[in-house]
């Protein structure tokens, strides 16, 4: 098993269900003190913002908010930069313990030895 994992989730309130199933594999792996990494992009992007998490409802899976607090509280949430800019979200605006990169940072995470890497 990976040492380390990184997860981008690009899929929000438009596929429910690809979505939790990310945040609940990076939640789990922090869980089983995996170091992780989870990264928001494209729809996930607006989870980023506090409240957001708890617009979001899925019938049978595990409350949103709950499972991003326990990713902030143990792994790195990011917030792609682009992902930002065309939402227009700023650090200023996103909850503690976001941090706001981009693709450079996200390619050294992914190729960085011991690392295993998946995408919703």
């Amino acid at each position: 098993m990976a040492k380390k994992l990184v997860i981008k989730v690009t899929a929000g309130a438009d596929a429910p269900e690809r979505c939790s199933q990310a945040f609940t594999v990076a939640a789990v792996a922090v869980a089983s003190g995996v170091d992780v990494s989870l990264w928001l992009t494209g729809e996930s992007a607006w989870f980023a913002l506090p409240g957001r998490a708890a617009e979001f409802e899925l019938p049978h899976a595990a409350p949103l908010p709950d499972l991003l607090d326990s990713i902030v509280a143990g792994g790195r949430l990011t917030l792609c930069t682009q992902c930002a800019a065309r939402r227009d979200i700023t650090e200023k605006d996103v909850i503690e313990g976001v941090r706001i990169a981009g693709a450079q940072v996200f390619v050294q995470e992914a190729l960085a030895d011991g690392t295993q890497a998946l995408v919703y």
